[in-house]
């Protein structure tokens, strides 16, 4: 479960950073970025408890989930699944793929911790 988090907060990184070396930007470093790591699995460094959930809306739940869902099930067979079912439970975000009328089939079902991101249930029917 903890390397499906450190690749939520990979990619979620990931898509947010402009990879172009730029000489007027200051750059942390992989160093650092290991420091950081390291306090955060340390619990020392957790800043999530001052932005509030870090999900805050159903946009976000939905690029988050696509994101990570199109790249184990495929672009092409989530976007066949929308609309898609959203629901804010608490502090979780759900989210289920549907079919059409009379389509036998599975849909993507995925669980968010509105929290701090993590994914806390993942799956596919056949």
């Amino acid at each position: 479960m903890k390397a499906i988090y450190l690749s939520i907060l990979t990619l979620l990184l990931l898509t947010t950073l402009n990879f172009q070396s730029n000489p007027r930007h200051s750059v942390l470093g992989e160093k650092y970025a290991r420091e950081f790591l390291t306090k955060v699995n340390k619990g020392k460094g957790s800043f999530l408890s001052q932005v509030g959930p870090v999900i805050k809306d159903q946009e976000t739940a939905v690029a988050i989930a696509e994101a990570i869902l199109f790249k184990i099930y495929g672009k092409d067979n989530i976007t066949r699944q929308r609309p898609y079912e959203v629901y804010q439970i608490s502090n979780h975000w759900v989210l289920f793929g549907t079919l059409p009328e009379g389509y036998h089939g599975g849909v993507f079902e995925i669980a968010m911790d509105a929290r701090d991101g993590r994914i806390i249930g993942l799956s596919h029917g056949k």
